[in-house]
């Protein structure tokens, strides 16, 4: 393959870079630079109000803060040039609202053909601690690993235009190393001791490395979370952030330490595991032994926090929605690139702690701010009782559904009666995906009934148990549907799942069932149309330029 190398160092000969030149860029011909990447939103499994790349492959986010204008920076593992994972590149999106999303032109490359720009976090230097921006507060920078045959290491560059171009720092690595098993950077500032910290992972020794620095470049190894939880075959992407407690004192918080684990899922390939502990700077202790994910079903994975939300505040996180199992195979695209894209994110989901009965802490995750994208109303009732609601969304261009069920008034154990229970099919083909929750009872989702995708591992069933509140006399229901993803969440994100499915013909009916519901209980549902928010960036044929005016 021709390449085309733009340097920024010496040390080049005849169009290639040595991977020891640690500030280089290279590029190829078929990838653009100083632009976006143009991409097709218009087609049938293409979500509307998720992120999805404009075309090749797509993995973890990256790098995501939200700058001193309220922009979100959502930065990726990108590979322009196939429908495959490889080439490791970081993409970069921004939003206002986290769902309407402009695409930017690439922000970090690869320094030599057999360089890849893995997965890392980026921060914002208000009081140019690095010494990069003596005249700015808003300089950011980029901490990353840079993966090689012989070694990863941990790399930085720094921006002066708020995260869209990137020089690499010309002294890089900023933390060396001999192996092959070290990545994935998550970096923080913390305010108690004025000090950059740094999670960080050694995948098959089963250790998370905290690491602090006064500047972004200088790092010291401070402490290391050794074997904890589920190890499956190798961490990744740690990720260490204070969270709200709700209910608790004014300011009272937690840390939550959240590891992602692939292979070795309890389910197969791919899942977070996350860990509620105290953190002082240089060591972090859980308060308990127990494992707990993120999510029951099986796309969910890698997710990142952005920096840039104060502890009182809800968290934010994305994630990526796919599973290693089979994210390379899925009909989303085809072999050759431009031929649709591979893998989406979730919705941005907020996040805080809250003390659940027999669980202790845990952390909620719920669809933030998903009103924003609302269209219109399909459907209402107050007062549904025992009966059912049927949508026809043919005709919403999205494709795109929010919906809600709530059973109240349940007075004791006796109350505890019946399910909520919906379905979204095809009318042209009859392919469905189901879900669905037995009130005080367990929370299910089926996507097996849809044709569009055959692989062993591609599980079609998943279910968790949910924990009734007396002192609240209440069970809810909501999720988030997208022509190919759906994530549903049980009692205001107590409970959460993330699923892919591939139809062959678009799901366009909705079927919403309360059943067997105790008298004194009352049921009431509503239903949402959502923008298509994607197509209504695209020209008459689909395609997202993006923004081509950003260098």
């Amino acid at each position: 393959m021709l390449y085309t190398v733009a340097l920024t160092i010496a040390g080049c000969f005849l169009g290639f870079c040595s991977a020891q030149n640690a500030s280089s860029t290279y590029s190829q011909p078929n990838v653009p630079t100083g632009t976006p990447v143009p991409g097709n939103y218009a087609g049938p499994l293409r979500p509307q109000v998720h992120f999805s790349p404009p075309q090749g492959f797509m993995n973890d986010p990256n790098g995501m803060f939200r700058d001193a204008e309220g922009t979100y920076h959502l930065y990726y593992q990108y590979n322009p040039t196939a429908n495959v994972a490889g080439n490791q590149h970081w993409g970069h999106a921004t939003s206002r609202d986290l769902y309407n999303w402009t695409n930017q032109a690439i922000a970090i490359f690869p320094g030599g053909p057999t360089e890849g720009i893995f997965s890392g976090s980026a921060v914002i230097d208000w009081n140019n601690t690095s010494g990069f921006f003596p005249d700015q507060n808003n300089g950011v920078v980029a901490i990353y690993t840079v993966n090689t045959p012989e070694r990863q290491t941990q790399d930085i560059a720094y921006s002066y235009d708020n995260g869209f171009s990137f020089t690499k720092y010309e002294k890089n690595p900023v933390i060396p190393s001999d192996s092959t098993q070290f990545r994935d950077p998550k970096v923080i500032w913390h305010e108690p001791t004025s000090r950059w910290v740094m999670v960080v992972a050694y995948p098959i020794d089963f250790e998370i490395g905290i690491f602090s620095s006064p500047n972004l470049i200088d790092w010291t190894p401070e402490s290391n979370v050794s074997r904890i939880g589920l190890t499956g075959l190798q961490y990744e992407c740690p990720n260490l952030v204070e969270m709200r407690v709700d209910g608790g004192e004014d300011g009272d918080t937690h840390w939550v330490l959240l590891i992602s684990i692939n292979p070795g899922a309890p389910l197969g390939g791919s899942i977070t595991e996350y860990f509620i502990g105290d953190f002082n700077g240089t060591h972090f202790v859980p308060l308990d032994a127990t494992t707990r994910f993120t999510d029951f079903a099986k796309d969910n994975y890698a997710g990142q926090f952005f920096y840039g939300i104060g502890a009182d505040q809800d968290q934010i996180s994305i994630n990526w929605a796919s599973n290693w199992q089979y994210t390379n195979d899925v009909p989303t695209a085809g072999k050759e690139i431009g031929d649709g894209f591979r893998s989406a994110m979730s919705v941005a989901r907020g996040h805080y702690l809250k003390e659940l009965p027999r669980q202790g802490l845990a952390l909620i995750s719920y669809p933030l701010d998903i009103v924003s994208v609302v269209e219109s109303e399909l459907a209402r009732n107050d007062s549904l009782g025992n009966s059912t609601v049927f949508v026809d969304y043919s005709n919403v261009q999205s494709g795109a559904l929010y919906f809600e069920a709530n059973i109240t008034g349940l007075t004791d154990s006796a109350s505890l009666q019946g399910a909520i229970n919906f379905k979204f099919l095809s009318s042209a083909s009859g392919e469905s995906i189901s879900g669905g929750t037995y009130v005080s009872g367990d929370v299910w989702l089926d996507r097996g009934r849809t044709n569009g995708f055959s692989n062993p591992y591609f599980n079609d069933k998943f279910s968790q148990a949910g924990i009734y509140r007396e002192e609240l006399g209440e069970w809810r229901i909501s999720g988030i549907i997208d022509r190919s993803i759906i994530e549903i969440f049980l009692n205001d994100g107590e409970l959460s799942a993330s699923s892919v499915f591939f139809p062959n013909s678009p799901l366009d009916m909705m079927v919403l069932t309360v059943s067997g519901i105790n008298e004194t209980a009352i049921a009431n549902v509503g239903v949402w149309s959502l923008r298509a928010v994607w197509e209504e960036k695209g020209d008459v044929n689909g395609t997202v330029l993006g923004n081509v005016t950003t260098t």
